[in-house]
């Protein structure tokens, strides 16, 4: 018979917890997006959107090593040591609430490094995200593709998950996601919801999106686009009538189509630029913002193109260049350019002009809107 009591076992717990949750803890309490780790320096936090250290010893080498090997599988393990990087999610139990956190680990310069981005345990509504009123209208299609852009840390999946939990909360439909790794769980209220982890669950990409199309999906979210294969399967699914999410890495709406010719050679680019034409149904650019007031702390700067007539045209006829014109004379269909997000904000005075002049894409074009100078698109096209 144990002699052990209850409160040993959990002793025992406490004891075995991973050394680097400590940190994961400290993200939590200290409200940061994200926690950076590196050899020979304190840990660091991303707060409002500032990296600031923690006030600790720097930590070793050693030390790092033993926390990334004591949170990493088998599979993860192997990964990084043939890649040289893992991502992966962790959970970590904290104040009766599991946190997840998805993590990076790295080397750089031979040392180790981690960069973990806390997950919001709730979905927010576009509403709470600041996202334009729009965003309802691109989940209601019944096929086609939707891309979120934007860089590491624009909110891409922030965005994408609202816009998966609107469709959760007002139909009944069947919403299958394809995840490495799965950041935000999703509670069914209408919807039935399938979330798969690549490597917990099934073994690649292309093997899970081969089961999806035996799985009855109605909606379903692939990720990030990283190279042509994963495209092609994404994209031949929106053209099987699916409606399919998902995210990748370019600085705008119209600089989308340009990153997701570079996927393929040039013989293959007519081909798919007539298949973006006839699937796509809107790609979303995003960038964060600090604000000037305590919250929210960051703001959405959003880009929308939908593909009415004229952009599929464009889109068609290699005339990338007059995308944002385009965008610009679809304001009555929703879209809209990053100055119109930066406008908003800076009337409505979340964000300061001049953190809004410096990521604009046109200085000029904002300053003149903010004097009340409007803006046509007409004479470009």
């Amino acid at each position: 018979m144990s002699t052990d009591s209850p409160v040993q076992t959990v002793a025992e717990k406490k004891a075995r917890e991973p050394e680097v949750n400590k940190l994961f803890k400290l993200q939590i309490k200290h409200e940061a997006s994200d926690l950076h780790l590196q050899a020979e320096k304190p840990a660091m936090l991303r707060i409002r959107g500032t990296i600031r250290e923690l006030t600790m010893p720097p930590l070793t080498e050693q030390q790092l090593w033993s926390m990334f090997y004591e949170v990493m599988d088998d599979r993860n393990k192997m990964i990084f040591e043939r890649d040289g990087g893992a991502d992966f999610a962790h959970i970590v139990p904290f104040e009766g609430n599991d946190w997840r956190f998805r993590v990076n680990l790295f080397k750089q310069l031979g040392l180790p490094g981690m960069v973990a981005r806390k997950v919001e345990q709730s979905i927010p509504p576009f509403e709470g995200l600041y996202l334009p009123p729009i965003m309802e209208e691109l989940c209601k299609y019944d096929q086609g593709m939707v891309l979120l852009a934007g860089v590491t840390g624009s909110g891409k999946s922030t965005t994408i998950a609202s816009m998966l939990n609107w469709v959760n909360h007002n139909y009944r439909k069947h919403i299958l996601t394809i995840e490495d790794p799965i950041e935000f769980v999703y509670t069914p209220d209408k919807c039935l919801i399938n979330q798969r982890e690549i490597g917990m669950d099934v073994i690649d990409f292309h093997i899970a999106m081969k089961h999806a199309v035996r799985e009855d999906p109605d909606i379903m979210l692939v990720g990030e686009l990283r190279d042509a294969e994963t495209f092609e399967t994404a994209i031949h699914a929106a053209e099987t009538g699916h409606l399919v999410f998902g995210t990748i890495h370019a600085s705008s709406a119209p600089g989308t189509i340009g990153r997701i010719l570079d996927l393929f050679p040039q013989a293959m680019h007519n081909a798919i630029r007539a298949s973006m034409a006839m699937n796509m149904k809107a790609i979303v650019g995003q960038k964060l913002l600090k604000t000037i007031v305590d919250k929210p702390s960051r703001v959405p700067i959003v880009e929308i193109m939908r593909f009415n007539p004229t952009v599929r045209k464009l889109v068609l006829e290699h005339k990338d260049e007059k995308l944002s014109a385009a965008i610009r004379l679809g304001k009555d269909e929703g879209m809209q350019l990053f100055n119109d997000s930066l406008y908003k904000f800076i009337t409505e005075e979340y964000v300061s002009r001049a953190a809004a002049f410096e990521i604009s894409p046109n200085v000029e074009e904002l300053k003149m809107m903010i004097k009340g100078i409007d803006v046509k698109a007409s004479a470009i096209l």
